[in-house]
């Protein structure tokens, strides 16, 4: 019992792993407006995003904050 519970230990770790990397990599950085395209603009943007869509032990915010920004035009 306590290999199975150390094998699936590891499979979350893994996964979670995977997870974040994707999440990581596909996190919009560009905006399609050269006149906001810079640091200051996505700075307030990505505060925005994060007050409207607070984080949660799920993770389920990064999900949000990423639409949040492609709404507001960062790809």
């Amino acid at each position: 019992m306590h290999m199975l519970m150390q094998l699936f230990f590891r499979v979350s770790c893994v996964t979670l792993l995977c997870f974040l990397v994707v999440s990581c990599a596909s996190f919009p950085t560009v905006n399609d407006d050269p006149s906001k395209n810079n640091k200051v603009t996505y700075n307030k943007d990505m505060k925005d995003c994060k007050e409207d869509y607070p984080e949660v032990g799920s993770g389920v915010h990064i999900k949000q904050w990423i639409s949040c920004m492609n709404m507001k035009g960062w790809k």
